[in-house]
């Protein structure tokens, strides 16, 4: 049973190529960034963007840990698929979902807000594009 765990674990993992490994370390950056920012700032951002405190400050709890994570498996000499597969799909729903919030009636954003919202959408769907492109590059 051990050799065949062994086995499987060594064929589902993967040995990250530079690309996934910046795109993952660079995603860690900026989700801390941006972490820190909703947490620290969303009493001012709310007034700004228009969007709620309160999911600022939710969005800015989730990103830390994430962020943590990301980071992490930046560093790793091998890295299990089904990870990065998750973390690049989160990405796609974080992006996809954040379109759907600029332009739902769920929150009031200003002019501003919807930029805001729209601009981290553009860099996570870039963040997924290019651990996509790197997962493909890597062995």
């Amino acid at each position: 049973m051990t050799d065949r765990t062994f086995t499987e674990t060594r064929a589902n993992a993967v040995l990250p190529a530079t690309l996934l490994k910046r795109a993952l370390q660079a995603d860690a950056i900026a989700s801390a960034g941006q972490g820190l920012l909703l947490l620290a700032g969303a009493g001012v951002l709310d007034s700004v963007t228009g969007l709620p405190t309160a999911l600022l400050r939710y969005a800015g709890a989730f990103l830390l840990p994430y962020a943590v994570l990301v980071g992490v498996m930046g560093l790793r000499p091998s890295l299990p698929r089904w990870l990065v597969w998750t973390v690049i799909l989160g990405n796609v729903a974080w992006a996809a979902e954040s379109v759907l919030l600029a332009f739902s009636a769920w929150v009031a954003p200003t002019g501003l807000g919807i930029a805001f919202v729209l601009a981290q959408a553009l860099a996570v769907a870039l963040f997924a594009a290019l651990q996509f492109l790197g997962l493909r590059r890597s062995r």
